[in-house]
């Protein structure tokens, strides 16, 4: 729950400071579109999910280990192809927020 209000609070900042920037008079030059930043952003949120997903899957493996020790290969190997899966959709996500970055300039 506390890492809930964290993010609300992060966001909500967020918007604040973008909204506080766009309050003072336009500077001469190219414009910026709203919220371009938030690619970086969104790169970082993905590399948080993937990294509290595999987090949760290594303790629930490494409890279910401890509780029946007899079928601590079966778990470690669906741990493990578990883990990769949740890589391979993160490496992807970051793939298209790279080509987002690149092309959308």
């Amino acid at each position: 729950m506390k890492f809930i209000k964290t993010a609300v609070l992060a966001v909500g900042m967020l918007l604040f400071a973008q909204g506080a920037t766009y309050a003072q008079a336009p500077a001469a030059g190219p414009t910026v579109a709203p919220f371009s930043d938030l690619k970086a952003i969104g790169a970082g949120i993905v590399i948080v999910g993937a990294a509290m997903g595999i987090g949760m899957l290594a303790k629930a493996a490494v409890e279910s280990m401890a509780r029946q020790p007899e079928i601590a290969t079966n778990v470690q190997t669906a741990m493990i192809i578990a883990a990769a899966l949740i890589e391979g959709v993160t490496f992807f996500a970051l793939i298209i927020i790279v080509l987002q970055v690149i092309l959308g300039k």
